[in-house]
This record gives structure tokens, C-alpha cells and sequence, in this order.
């Protein structure tokens, strides 16, 4: 291992240290399963805004939004990341002051508990299905965390790459199981700043070794589509591509899936004063703005890199998630930053990935400790032994999400994609319905919850397949979605309306100033 190497590494285990320590400084703080899965509703507005965006954001942003963009031209990468930036708005704007008092007035903690109270389900169905639910799709989602962690650490250092993703779960479990909610909304304020600082020098930095913008965009310009938003260019076969009106809604349709994302919500649910969420809103709409621009460029960037032979050539989208990596390292190597800068960089793309991983951890994790052992099967726990039952889920989770990363050349962008349109179709509608649809019944919850999530497993191994190439190749979360809206309103007109004391509570609600 070289010198700048070790140096690289010293400052990326500085930073692992740190999460760590703040895992074991919060563990203090939790008293009971409030405290470890709500933080006991204490987030301030600008940590509540950075780690929602943090946990919201994953490796995707660092390693595969900037591969897309690469391999593809900006089509994919683009219209994609005005999607988000629209949703992230729009769910700030009429969701989260709803859900946060909502939620508050009910003494729900976990997202499919507030779905049993909101709509009167003495029974736990619809919470039971909520947390199957979020299991089926939070192992896979942090499967692709683990595996982003393992390219980093393999590409940059030539470990084994099962060897590195093991170690970064490890990290990530430590910190996460010792400090619960509020050490990860901590860490992941920490690692949105990491994650900042990170794209700034890459962008500027591999701009500045072609010499400028105009140089960037010369090499692409040569290539018909790639800067076309309706076209397209695939790097790898060199083949032009079409992107019309249905594939652009479809890509759009990723704005619709933050309606539906647990660990996101939960920070909605977690802040001190509802009142701040306007400031939080202004700051995560601004950062999501920013950083996602910048991850398109830096996969604008690379391409020119890539052409130089600065960086290797990349014969796939998932090849070129260590893009980032490939930068570092060059612009470490040959002097244009520091080694401990450049171990900065990548601590930035450890951030992106490790603030979802534990978000999703803790949220997976309340699911079968709260949701299925004590309200499904009627368990009955102490406060201490819940907390000690949600640490062993994360542990459980985790190894099997391990199991699952175990494929180097699985995709982080397919995998997140997926599990994506899993949560936005079975639970966006379901959370939208509830807040301001007051004949929603609990069958129409149910039915919808079903049939969204069903949908995306249809829609992406049937149909998608069956259909390659079509107008029906399309992406699942779309056609999910409005099938489980469909549902909800069908079912819940043809069932009994909701009893007094359940929309008693909602006209109370609907009183609120929310705006």
C-alpha cells in the first residue's frame, strides 16, 4: 500500500471513528423505543431537513446517478433528478406538517402504526402488511448500500470486495444499533456536509483537468444524443437511443415515490416544533437541487475523463459507479488535492451510502420489533427489552442484507430503483389518501397497499420483460402507483365508512393551519 494510499485511509477511518462515537455518545439517550426509533421527537429544523435528504439520497447520488449520466447521456440522469427535486418539494410542501401532527396526535412512532390509528385497524392488519412491506423492501435497499461500500473500498484499495463490504456493514450496524434514531439523524447531517464538500471538488477539480467546461462538453457534443433530453446515447454500444413522452413521465414518476419512503417520513414525524418545517423545506429543496446538478455533471465529466484515459473504460452502468472513485484517485496521485482531501472525497461517498443504510436499518428494524412482534403476534415487552429487540433486528437485517450484496457486479442505481418504486406505489398513495381523503377506509388502505406493491413485482418482472422494448417498458413505479390509487377509492366507497371517532379526529386535524 503506497503512502498516499495509508493517508487516504487514516482520514476515512477518522471519519468511520467519528460515527461510531456518536452511535455510543446517543446511546445514552435512549430510555425507551420512542427515544430509539423517534429520537423522542427532538430533531431541530436544519438537521431534521439534511438527514431526511441524507437517508433520502443514498450512494445513488455519488456512484449511480453520475454512471447514468456517463453511459447514457443526460436523458436517465436528467429527467430523473428534476422527478426527485419536484417530489422532495411537493412532500415537504403538504405532507410532512400533516403527518408530523397527525401522528403526534395519535402517538404513532412508526409509519405503519400511524396507519392502524389513522384508520381504526383494532386489529394490526394493515400495520402487519406495512411492515412485511417495508422488510421485503428495506433488505434488498440496504443490500445496496453495503455493496456501494464495497466498490468503494475494493476499486480504491484492491481489497477483496466481500472483505470490504462486510467491514463498512460492520461500521454501520455498530453505530446504528448502539444510538438508534437520533445518532443517525445525527451522523446524517454530518455525512449530507461530507457529502457536499465531496461533489464540489470532484466537479471542480475534473473540470479543471480538461481545462474548463468548454472542453467537456466538446468530447460530448460529438456524440449524436447524449446531450439531447428526448434522445440519448449508449456509451457501451454506441448505439443512439429514443427517450419519448411515456419514458420521460415514467422517469419523472421517481418524485411520486417520497410520498411512500419510511425513513424519510420519519423525520417528518421527529421534529421538535412542526412550525420549523417551512425552514427545513427551503433547505433540503435547495441542497437536493444542488447536489443532484452536480452528480449529472461529474458523470458529464467523467465521459471526457474517460476519453483521456484518465479513468478506465467502462463497458457498463454498474462499471462506472466507482467513477468517483477512479477521480480521487487521479487527482490524488498526480497532485491536484491532497491525499487526506481525496480521503474526504470518498468519506462522501461512504456518507451517501451509510446515512440510508442506517435509516433504513431502524425503520426495518421498529417494523418487526413494534409492528410484528408486539402488536401482530401480542408480545408484550418492556421499554428496555423493545429497544434491546429493535438492536437485534438491525443486527438480523443487516446480515441478511449482507448475504444479498454479495454479487460485485449487482447495480446500486437498479436496486435502489426498485425497492423505490416499491415503497413510493405501496405506501405514497396509502399516506396521501390518509392525510386528506376523509371517506379513506382501512380495506381501502389495505387494498391499495396490496395491490401498489403487488403491481411493482408484476410490472418489473412480467410485464417489463415480456414486453422489452415497448411502450410498455416503462418505469414500474408509475403504473403502480395510479393502480393502487385507483384501489383505494374504489374500495373504499364500496365499504363502510369510516366510524365517527375515526374522522372525528380527522376534521380535528383539518383544522390546522398547515401552510
Amino acid at each position: 500500500m503506497s503512502a498516499s494510499q495509508i493517508v487516504i485511509l487514516i482520514a476515512i477511518g477518522i471519519y468511520l471513528m467519528g460515527m461510531v462515537i456518536i452511535g455510543i455518545l446517543y446511546s445514552k439517550q435512549n430510555k425507551n423505543s420512542d427515544d430509539f426509533y423517534l429520537g423522542g421527537r427532538k430533531l431541530g429544523p436544519f438537521v431534521t431537513a439534511m438527514s431526511a435528504e441524507a437517508s433520502d439520497m443514498s450512494g445513488w447520488l455519488l456512484m449511480g446517478l453520475p454512471a447514468v449520466a456517463l453511459m447514457t447521456g443526460l436523458p436517465e440522469a436528467v429527467w430523473t433528478a428534476v422527478g426527485l427535486a419536484i417530489g422532495t418539494y411537493i412532500n415537504w410542501l403538504i405532507v410532512a406538517k400533516r403527518l408530523r401532527v397527525y401522528t403526534h396526535k395519535l402517538d404513532a412512532f412508526t409509519l405503519p402504526d400511524f396507519f392502524s390509528k389513522r384508520f381504526g385497524d383494532n386489529k394490526h392488519l394493515i400495520s402487519t402488511i406495512a411492515a412485511v412491506v417495508i422488510v421485503i423492501f428495506f433488505i434488498p435497499y440496504t443490500a445496496s448500500g453495503f455493496a456501494a461500500c464495497g466498490k468503494l473500498f475494493a476499486s480504491l484499495f484492491g481489497m477483496e470486495y466481500v472483505t470490504a463490504m462486510i467491514l463498512s456493514a460492520i461500521v454501520i450496524i455498530v453505530y446504528c444499533t448502539l444510538g438508534g434514531f437520533l445518532a443517525a439523524s445525527t451522523t446524517d447531517f454530518i455525512q449530507s456536509i461530507v457529502m457536499s464538500i465531496a461533489l464540489f471538488i470532484v466537479v471542480g477539480l475534473g473540470e479543471g483537468v480538461l481545462n474548463g467546461f468548454g472542453n467537456v462538453f466538446e468530447g460530448v457534443t460529438k456524440l449524436p444524443g447524449y446531450l439531447d433530453l428526448f434522445k440519448g446515447f449508449n456509451v457501451a454500444t454506441g448505439e443512439t437511443m429514443s427517450y419519448g413522452a411515456l419514458p420521460v413521465a415514467s422517469t419523472l414518476a421517481w418524485g411520486l415515490g417520497y410520498f411512500g419512503m419510511p425513513h424519510i417520513l420519519l423525520r417528518f414525524m421527529a421534529i421538535e416544533d412542526e412550525n420549523k418545517l417551512k425552514l427545513s423545506r427551503r433547505v433540503a429543496s435547495v441542497w437536493v437541487i444542488i447536489s443532484m446538478a452536480i452528480a449529472v455533471v461529474i458523470g458529464v465529466v467523467g465521459y471526457g475523463l474517460m476519453m483521456k484515459g484518465i479513468v478506465p473504460t467502462y463497458e457498463s452502468a454498474s462499471a462506472a459507479e466507482t467513477i468517483i472513485v477512479d477521480i480521487s484517485k487521479f487527482l490524488s496521485k498526480y497532485g491536484y488535492i491532497p491525499a487526506f482531501v481525496a480521503g474526504i472525497i470518498l468519506a462522501g461517498i461512504l456518507a451517501s451510502t451509510m446515512s440510508t443504510a442506517d435509516s433504513q436499518l431502524l425503520a426495518a428494524a421498529s417494523s418487526i420489533s413494534q409492528n410484528l412482534v408486539q402488536e401482530t403476534f401480542g408480545i408484550k415487552l418492556s421499554e428496555k427489552k423493545s429497544v434491546w429487540l429493535a438492536r437485534i433486528s438491525v443486527i438480523v437485517i443487516s446480515i441478511i442484507a449482507i448475504f444479498l450484496a454479495l454479487d460485485p457486479k449487482s447495480s446500486v442505481f437498479q436496486i435502489v430503483s426498485f425497492a423505490w418504486a416499491g415503497f413510493g406505489a405501496a405506501f405514497g398513495p396509502v399516506v396521501l389518501f390518509g392525510l386528506f381523503w376523509r371517506r379513506t377506509t382501512k380495506w381501502g388502505a389495505f387494498a391499495g397497499m396490496l395491490s401498489g406493491g403487488a403491481m411493482v413485482f408484476i410490472w418489473k418482472f412480467v410485464i417489463r420483460t415480456t414486453f422489452a422494448g415497448t411502450w410498455l417498458d416503462i418505469y414500474e413505479l408509475l403504473p403502480a402507483f395510479i393502480l393502487a390509487c385507483i384501489v383505494i377509492v374504489v374500495v373504499s366507497l364500496l365499504t363502510k365508512a369510516p366510524e365517527k371517532e375515526i374522522t372525528d379526529v380527522y376534521d380535528e386535524l383539518k383544522a390546522v393551519k398547515f401552510n
